[in-house]
């Protein structure tokens, strides 16, 4: 409603489901998003899904 498009809308609520994800999972949001965000560019299409909340294992220099 308040997002500007029903595209924006959709793309925020990815984001914020992934980040309640995040925090149900146990994790802080902002470390999971930080190190998903750094390694999504290299991660192989295959292992795509260990960048989920419930699977995520934070990289060595990405540790709270």
């Amino acid at each position: 409603m308040f997002v500007g498009s029903e595209l924006a809308g959709q793309r925020a609520a990815i984001v914020m489901r992934l980040v309640q994800s995040a925090r149900l999972n146990g994790h802080d949001p902002w470390a999971y998003l930080r190190d998903v965000l750094q390694r999504l560019p290299t991660q192989r299409a295959s292992q795509i899904e260990d960048l989920l909340p419930h699977r995520w294992q934070p990289a060595c220099d990405a540790a709270p």
